[in-house]
């Protein structure tokens, strides 16, 4: 499965083989948009179908290999349908027969390992109805909704939409502000945007994007401007700016260049408030100065894309931590949501990028393991900021008064 690519929320679809999880999916989608079969492990690794659920808009169906595979490769198979739970905000639990037994139990188990809300499907109910008593223990001792479903004749389609609507949590699909609790009406943000080798021809980078349209829908003005241009632009700029957001690669510029009696941040430092696990971010980035020869940093990009050499995750960061705390370091990189090359507890610290191009359910699922294990996390532009010696600044604007950088420390 392609993942990282894709920050609408994601619904994954389980049970055993040959339920009918393809089935249900072309049924949710009304189009043939999964390969249905008889034949029991029709579907072997995890795939991903895009469809629009009414009242939670763009939405990811993950349609995953059977959980009661068998063999070898039916085991890893079964892995990868796990690892999915990784990556999904709601889970769809499909049965038939009326047959729940361990498997749906371990499953279920481990829905709630990830605090992953889900639906019971009874599917292929023309064959056989679901049993009363079995619909209601589940409910009662899960605390789930139970559906009755028929995926070739989906009579009660809209009652099942509207409960993936309901058990949907709102944070996968309304997404809250970026900078709109630090804005008032007519106030001026000004974007520092380098345009360098590792920028998309013709275009801006998401984050830059997406704060650039955060910023008009809080009815609010944003100049963009290239850091060789900010000197210039702070001189004559009237009124001036609420806040300044420039890319983490540009701090020292950006500081020395904005008047400390504005707020000044970086891109990346607002996706971590936005959507990554800000608190741990602050607990964990003062560790960098920890550090000791021999430990072995983390790097995760969650997409992947062309490495150029002055790679913002694979040169630069590492070549600025190494100078900083003037010890021998080994790095490792990781791109997009795969498996790590070794077990968390070899890292001293995690670095995760912004995250642009996945959910929060995905970010605070893959710091998870290093969280539990107790090795510090941080962030691209917290990393950065921090390295640069201009940590506080660059956090300020999103740490409450009661609760300063310093407290972290």
């Amino acid at each position: 499965m392609a993942k990282g690519r894709e920050s609408k929320p994601h619904i994954g679809i389980f049970g055993r083989r040959n339920n009918g999880k393809s089935s249900l999916i072309n049924a949710l989608a009304q189009q043939e948009i999964a390969i249905v079969s008889d034949v029991p492990g029709t579907t072997t690794d995890p795939v991903r179908k895009s469809m629009e659920i009414p009242g939670i808009g763009p939405a990811i169906l993950v349609d995953t290999a059977g959980i009661d595979d068998i063999g070898d490769l039916g085991a890893k198979r079964v892995g990868k349908s796990l690892a999915a739970l990784k990556t999904v905000d709601l889970a769809l639990l499909v049965i038939t027969e009326n047959l729940f037994a361990e498997a749906e139990e371990k499953l279920i188990e481990a829905f709630r390992k990830q605090d992953l809300p889900f639906v019971v499907i009874h599917n292929k109910s023309d064959l056989v109805s679901l049993d009363d008593v079995l619909s209601g223990r589940l409910k009662d001792q899960y605390n789930a909704p139970v559906l009755s479903f028929c995926a070739l004749e989906p009579d009660n389609l809209e009652q099942v939409i509207a409960t993936l609507r309901e058990m949907m949590p709102e944070s996968a699909y309304k997404s809250q502000s970026l900078l709109g609790d630090l804005l008032q009406y007519g106030d001026l943000v000004v974007l520092i945007t380098p345009i360098d080798s590792e920028a998309p021809e013709g275009r801006l980078i998401l984050p830059q994007v997406q704060a650039i349209r955060d910023i008009i829908d809080n009815d609010c003005i944003a100049v963009v401007v290239k850091e060789k241009e900010i000197d210039a632009l702070m001189r004559v700029l009237q009124p001036r700016p609420k806040l300044v957001v420039t890319d983490s690669q540009v701090f020292l510029r950006a500081d020395a260049s904005v008047p400390k009696n504005i707020a000044l941040t970086s891109f990346s430092i607002m996706l971590a408030r936005h959507k990554g696990d800000f608190e741990n971010y602050l607990r964990g980035t003062p560790k960098i100065a920890d550090l000791k020869d021999g430990d072995r940093i983390l790097l995760l990009e969650s997409c992947t894309h062309h490495v150029a050499c002055d790679d913002i995750g694979r040169v630069k960061i590492p070549r600025w931590m190494s100078t900083y705390t003037g010890k021998k370091l080994e790095y490792d990189v990781v791109a997009g949501l795969g498996d790590l090359p070794r077990p968390i507890t070899d890292y001293a610290l995690v670095v995760q990028c912004g995250g642009c191009m996945i959910t929060r359910k995905q970010i605070i699922n893959r710091l998870k393991p290093a969280v539990e294990a107790g090795v510090p996390v941080t962030n691209y532009g917290m990393a950065i900021a921090w390295m640069h010696g201009i940590y506080h600044r660059a956090v300020a604007p999103f740490v409450k008064l009661e609760k300063t950088a310093e407290d972290y420390l």
